[in-house]
């Protein structure tokens, strides 16, 4: 029977002092011990444990049965007596187990658990460790700190919940686990807070190095990707609750504004490979964007945070963070960004952003991330709302900032549509600037001259393929139409009649010939899709055809006829709004020639 077998063992081993133990004395205790687990004894060994004449024993050995005793308290159901026996044992254990011995076998036991059990084992395992590791004297702060890394490790793999079913559904037990292990953390940040109230010098220990460690961990996962806006019918969001607690820390341990405001990283090992180091770097900026989201947009911290900054402060601040995450494709870490740029911005007046701040770098990448976000997003809420953001980013800046934010959208967007946007723009910020009693420099006279030249022109002549870029030429012509109508030719307040006959050359002319050219290939293109389609047995046959220089899905004869039509409906409408403009230019011209 097992439990005599453990019963020969224990008497032997009574008799023995403690530096007399062999190693077969410990294989042989950790046999029956596992076999009193399995075989329903968990009781019998309790009281073996217990028993103060084995405390030298349990100290020296107990260790051992960490693995068994975590398998069968899993294999026990909630209400069954062996498995609360189970619990008591492990209790036991962590006070009477070598701590140095138990705590390499606590973490050995987390190390191996995976899938569907990692949470299960951590949250079960989080307080014998937490009893072990404060009775560790020699190298505590290094010991926390592997835990710690070694449970994230280990949680990292796991998918965050995301939607509120799955919040509140929790089926691998991850919202329930993490704010388990900040509540394991607390012993140990209390130290720290102790210590640097008993000395102003304490600043940098590795206790509260380790600490930081983990609360930047716990930025970039799970709070970078969860979902964690307030939810109703969940009284209190877990991932909330976990972000608190995690800006707690970092406020408790003084950690909290020099990150936010003078982005502090924490002691980092040098890396000797280039590609660890970069690693390193790429985790802390995600964890830092994290951290700004979470005080900046849902306002969690918001107690620690200075009041003493401006608005334009507060977005020079963040826009690295801003930037890092709409780098990013995950729709979870997309709309954060998005949403920290867009509270950032709102917090700002109209024409108040100075136009120096364009000098720094961030501010040129952002609004070009924004523009592949517009364009390139397959999420069709995000990319609408990366417009609606650019737009208030424009709107933020004096009228200097818009000119050198409008010349660089132009030469870096490579995209029609928002080309085209970035026009309207211009024609809205010339018209303020007419209508207006202040003078304003920059979108009338020479410096509008030099915007006008990015504007009215074709970017490849005549063979410009202007079906793809119908928004920009649209877009161009409109403003053509409004600076003719608007400035007359004596006042030329924009400077556009002095730029007529460079119109004409850079922009009118070739959109003639391109024009002609390309009505001229559809209108063939059209002929020889009805002459196919009257010698094709069927009048649905399946073939592909090229627009835009692009393959279109395989369509119908009548489906590419539809899409070659809807071509020359777009060039006819080129063609009455060119027509019109060059109207306007001959009847002002003529006008101006009668009049002298």
């Amino acid at each position: 029977m097992a439990v005599d077998e453990l019963q020969a063992i224990i008497q032997r081993c009574q008799i023995l002092e403690e530096a007399d133990f062999k190693g077969e004395d410990f294989n042989l205790f950790q046999v029956a011990g596992q076999k009193c687990l399995e075989d329903g004894y968990a009781a019998q060994l309790l009281e073996v444990i217990q028993n103060e004449k084995n405390k030298v024993i349990i100290k020296n050995m107990g260790w051992n049965l960490i693995s068994p005793l975590v398998r069968c308290i899993f294999m026990y159901k909630k209400e069954d007596d062996k498995r609360e026996h189970c619990l008591k044992i492990l209790e036991q254990l962590a006070q009477l187990c070598n701590p140095k011995e138990l705590f390499l076998g606590l973490l050995e036991q987390i190390e191996q658990t995976s899938g569907e059990r990692v949470c299960q084992t951590v949250m079960l395992l989080l307080q014998p460790l937490q009893t072990v590791l404060l009775k560790l004297q020699n190298k505590k702060a290094y010991s926390v700190g592997l835990s710690l890394a070694m449970i994230m490790n280990q949680l990292t793999p796991l998918p965050v919940p995301y939607t509120k079913q799955q919040i509140q559904e929790d089926n691998l037990g991850l919202c329930q686990c993490c704010n388990a292990v900040v509540d394991f953390t607390k012993p140990f940040v209390n130290e720290v807070v102790k210590n640097m109230e008993k000395s102003t010098e304490y600043n940098d220990t590795e206790l509260k190095e380790e600490l930081l460690k983990f609360c930047m961990k716990s930025l970039k996962y799970p709070l970078l990707t969860a979902q964690l806006e307030e939810l109703e019918g969940i009284d209190e969001h877990p991932f909330r609750h976990f972000a608190a607690e995690i800006i707690d820390i970092l406020w408790d341990i003084r950690e909290l504004i020099p990150l936010v405001f003078l982005h502090r990283k924490s002691k980092n090992p040098e890396w000797e490979n280039q590609e660890f180091a970069d690693i390193e770097q790429k985790n802390s900026a995600d964890s830092l964007a994290c951290l700004s989201y979470l005080m900046v947009v849902q306002h969690l911290g918001i107690d620690c945070f200075p009041v003493v900054f401006s608005p334009s402060y507060l977005l020079q601040c963040n826009m690295t963070n801003i930037e890092v995450l709409l780098k990013r494709t995950e729709e979870s870490i997309l709309s954060k960004g998005l949403d920290l740029f867009e509270s950032c911005l709102l917090r700002m007046e109209d024409n108040s952003l100075l136009h120096q701040y364009l000098e720094f770098r961030d501010f040129i990448n952002v609004p070009q991330d924004l523009v592949k976000v517009m364009t390139l997003c397959p999420i069709e809420h995000l990319r609408k709302k990366s417009l609606n953001i650019l737009q208030l980013y424009i709107n933020k800046f004096d009228t200097e900032g818009k000119y050198t934010l409008f010349r660089c959208l132009l030469k870096t967007s490579n995209h029609a549509g928002v080309e085209g946007y970035v026009i309207k723009n211009i024609k809205d910020q010339i018209h303020l600037s007419l209508t207006k009693a202040c003078d304003n420099t920059w979108f009338t006279g020479h410096h509008l001259i030099s915007l006008l030249d990015l504007v009215l022109l074709l970017p490849e002549g005549a063979e410009t393929d202007l079906l793809q870029h119908s928004d920009r030429i649209m877009a161009s012509l409109n403003l053509l139409r409004y600076l003719v109508i608007k400035d007359c030719e004596s006042d030329n307040q924009t400077g556009v009649w002095t730029m007529i006959p460079r119109i004409e050359q850079n922009f009118l002319k070739p959109l003639h010939v391109g024009l002609n050219m390309s009505k001229a290939h559809y209108e063939a293109e059209i002929k020889n899709k009805k002459e196919n389609k009257k010698e094709a047995q069927s009048p649905n046959t399946v073939c592909s055809v090229t627009v835009s220089g692009e393959k279109m899905p395989a369509m119908t004869t009548e489906m590419q006829l539809q899409v070659l039509h809807s071509a020359l409906f777009t060039f006819d409408l080129i063609e009455s709004v060119l027509a019109r403009v060059e109207e306007l230019i001959e009847v002002k011209i003529k006008a101006v020639m009668d009049e002298n």
